[in-house]
Order: C-alpha cells, then structure tokens, then sequence
C-alpha cells in the first residue's frame, strides 16, 4: 500500500487541496514564471526581428544572459544563468509541453507532499542538471570541442525532478480511476522520460544526462524525507527572512510549541494534568509526518489521534 493509499483508512484526504487561484499556489507561481520568461523573450525577439536583425545578434545580445553555457569560463561570469535557464524556453512547443507535464506531476506533488515541497523540487532538479550538463560536456572527449557553442535552456531537468518525487511518493497513485481502475503514476512517469529522451537525443549525451540528473535530484529528495532530512527546509528558511527582511514584527513569533497551542488544551485543570485535544490542525501535522516520513513512525497516540478523528468526523 502506498503513503497515499494510507490516507483511505481513517477517511480523510492527505490534506486540504490547494486551489489553483489560492494565494502562495507554488505550482501556479512556477507555471507564471516560467510563461512570463517565455513571453518576455518572444516580445524582445519581435522587436528584433521587426528591425530586421540578425537571429544570431538576438542570441548574442539575449538569450545568451538567460541560457547556462557549457564552458565554465563563460558560466563564471554570468553565474545567474544556473537558475534562469530552468525558466528559459526558446520555443512555443517546448514551454507548452513542459508545463503540462509541470501541471500534472506538480499538482500530484503538491497535494502529496505540500504546497512547500513543490520549488524546493524544482530548483534542486534544474541545478543538478545544470552540474551534469557542465560536467559532461568536459569528461566525453566527443562533446568537449562542442562545448563552446552549447547551452542549455528550459524546465525539463527541473520537471522531471518533479515527476520522480511524486512517483517514489505515492507510486500507487492512479490517474483516470474510471478506467479499469484507472492508470499508474508510474507509467505515466516512464510515457514522460522517452518522450523526453526522444526529444533530445539528437542534441547529444550531455543534454539526455542532465534530464536524468534531474529526476535523480528527485528521487534523492524523497529518499531523504523519509529518512528525516528535509532537504527543503534551508530554503524555506531562506525565502521566509528575505520576504520579512523589511518586516520584523512578522520575524517574532510566540514562544509556545505547536503542541501546546493546539493539542493540550489546559484550561481550568491543574498545571501537571493534560488532556488530549483532537484538532483539524493537529490531524494536519500529523497527516504531514506520514506524507514525510510514512505511517511506521507515528507513535501509538499519534495513531489514536487520527483513529478518533475519523470517528468523530473531524
């Protein structure tokens, strides 16, 4: 039984569904991105092209600051480009079919893992395929003299860290269920990476290695979720005192655990007696630790809190 099958048993989701609209959608926010990059470009390459330009000046005077190039030379001065490239699409149907795979598989994630696991995922699969590109272009002699004109552009390594996750996180997951059951996550995973590797196959080994470095990066994520590390934690971290740089009242924060503002509920009893409170927000926390670590690390009242909370309907 996999982690979101464990879910059925109390009669709860895994958690509250994240609408498209709602504010601080991670997936949303990836697909704006990287469509507002998309359009961004377009219109510069428009302008060019309405003055009559050369393609290759748009290339050299453009994109070139967007795309990761293979040589480190040209990586080391402009180093932005190992995050831009993963928002950078040169083609209507390249960003078309990478935000729907995004759509799929990230909605699957978010709904799974959270709404915080989703860019973590993301900029972890793009990095280490930016590495791999890099690395690969110098170690097979064969791509070492095509290095100075190769770059790499787009979200597939990022998307594809993505599509492992939720696969290794919930591999029983089923899409279609009116059909015959309905079809495996998995299948639908392996239907992605030979599209994938069909599309580019013929750009050479470094590309196809950097697309699986990425689903590498997302299978490495979960496996360490589940043995307690939570790779996403420093960037959250990170994203929550830069948004609050300028705001330090939204820095402080009550000094009461979660626990005791949520789950023992004290009031009018003596300071040495607890009684369980079983809240929403409490089965949340809980449904969290499975989705992170599985339903095996739950202790006995962690059990009993989600055993009476499907009896009371909570």
């Amino acid at each position: 039984m996999g982690e979101a099958d464990r879910y059925s048993e109390y009669g709860k989701p895994p958690r509250k569904r994240i609408l498209l609209g709602q504010d601080g959608n991670a997936l949303m926010a990836l697909i704006t991105i990287n469509i507002t990059f998309f359009l961004l470009l377009l219109t510069i390459q428009i302008i060019y092209f309405f003055f009559e330009a050369d393609k290759t000046l748009y290339q050299q005077q453009v994109l070139q600051y967007f795309q990761m190039p293979a040589q480190p030379g040209r990586l080391a001065e402009r180093p932005w480009t190992v995050f831009t490239h993963m928002f950078t699409h040169t083609g209507v149907l390249h960003i078309l079919s990478n935000m729907l795979w995004l759509w799929a598989f990230g909605y699957i994630l978010q709904q799974l893992a959270g709404n915080n696991k989703l860019a973590p995922v993301y900029i972890y699969g793009g990095v280490a395929g930016a590495l791999v590109f890099i690395l690969t272009s110098y170690a097979i002699p064969a791509l070492r003299l095509q290095a100075a004109g190769a770059s790499l552009a787009g979200s597939n390594a990022a998307t594809m860290a993505i599509a492992v996750a939720a696969t290794v996180l919930a591999p029983n997951y089923r899409f279609f269920r009116n059909l015959n059951g309905g079809i495996p996550i998995w299948i639908l995973t392996v239907v992605y990476l030979l599209i994938d590797y069909s599309g580019v196959a013929g750009l050479g080994a470094a590309y196809s290695l950097s697309h699986l470095a990425g689903a590498a990066a997302g299978f490495l994520f979960i496996y360490f979720i589940r043995r307690g590390y939570d790779g996403s934690l420093w960037m959250l971290k990170l994203h929550h005192w830069f948004m609050n740089m300028f705001t330090p009242a939204k820095q402080s924060s009550s000094s009461r655990s979660i626990k005791e503002k949520v789950f023992y509920n004290t009031g009018g009893q003596k300071p040495f007696k607890k009684s369980s409170n079983v809240t929403q927000q409490r089965v949340d926390e809980i449904l969290d630790k499975i989705n992170q670590k599985g339903y095996h690390f739950l202790t006995d009242e962690e059990k009993n809190i989600l055993k009476r909370a499907a009896e009371e309907d909570l």
